[in-house]
């Protein structure tokens, strides 16, 4: 099977990945259903990179029905180590004006239908998850924004990111709540992938795209769809500048990262008294720790 390091999720927006060369579509199956689409693995700057479609294709599957952990399986097995993920998302702050990028350092659940761990059935795994967001991998996604010098786009290293449950748009007093806790952006999507790359021991880090702001805002109501999705089209085009110029740093030097090791102390059960059916399901992540 082909290997890619780098493993990229695109969200709302970011269906494809225009740069990519030798480009083929990989079908693969996992022990939590399929992906959300065929994973294409092809050539970006010289290094094989594997891109993920997370809405589908054709954008079908709503946040709550995404396999979150179909898609990161899949990642694992192509060999990923370091995958960087694309999202749209509503300002919670007047700084992070619509076509800004936030690199989010923290996450707030706010999610209701999620399954967010690989493990149960026998084997039971506490990862640590204090800074959820891989700080080497965000710093060098971070200065690739930062070189690029975008129109009309300002660069935010570090905020919060809430990932609500939706499909529906916040309700004006939830957003007012979310920014009462100092929040920056708010989403649905990325937090279920954080917890499972970190189990995954996959660094993981988003760079999120500012649509608009959230209804908190006074002038909300003058936002219309036309100008989001037109930030959209725009955010899709700097994100795929973005992330070409990350993977061009990252083959260059791929930064350590403690997500590499994250289950050396926290897997609970001894594995020799563990089922087998479930250490057979779950090899990917265990084989090094059996």
């Amino acid at each position: 099977m082909v290997q890619a390091t780098i493993g990229i999720i695109g969200g709302s927006g970011l269906y494809q990945m225009d740069a990519l060369k030798d480009v083929q579509e990989v079908q693969l199956d996992t022990p939590f259903g399929k992906p959300s689409d065929d994973l294409i693995v092809g050539t970006l700057e010289g290094t094989t990179v594997a891109f993920l479609a997370r809405h589908g294709r054709n954008h079908h599957l709503m946040p709550t029905e995404l396999p979150f952990r179909a898609n990161i399986h899949a990642m694992k097995q192509l060999g990923v180590k370091y995958l960087i993920s694309a999202s749209a998302v509503g300002s919670l702050q007047e700084e992070a004006k619509p076509l800004d990028m936030v690199i989010p350092n923290q996450f707030i659940d706010r999610t209701k239908n999620r399954v967010s761990t690989f493990f149960g059935e026998g084997i039971v795994v506490h990862i640590g998850f204090a800074e959820p967001v891989c700080h080497q991998l965000a710093e060098v996604l971070a200065d690739a924004v930062a070189s690029l010098q975008l129109t009309d786009v300002t660069l935010h290293r570090g905020g919060t990111y809430i990932c609500m449950e939706g499909p529906a748009f916040s309700t004006q007093a939830e957003s007012h709540l979310y920014r009462s806790w100092g929040a920056t952006v708010v989403g649905m999507t990325n937090l279920p992938e954080a917890k499972l790359a970190r189990e995954a021991e996959i660094a993981y880090a988003t760079l999120a795209l500012v649509t608009d702001y959230d209804c908190w805002h006074p002038d909300h109501d003058s936002v219309t769809v036309e100008m989001v999705i037109g930030n959209l089209r725009r955010n899709a085009t700097n994100a795929q500048q973005v992330i070409q110029e990350t993977v061009r740093r990252l083959a260059q030097n791929p930064p350590p990262s403690e997500a590499h090791s994250a289950l050396k102390y926290a897997i609970l059960t001894p594995l020799d008294k563990a089922p087998e059916a479930t250490k057979q399901k779950l090899s990917i992540f265990l084989q090094k720790y059996l």
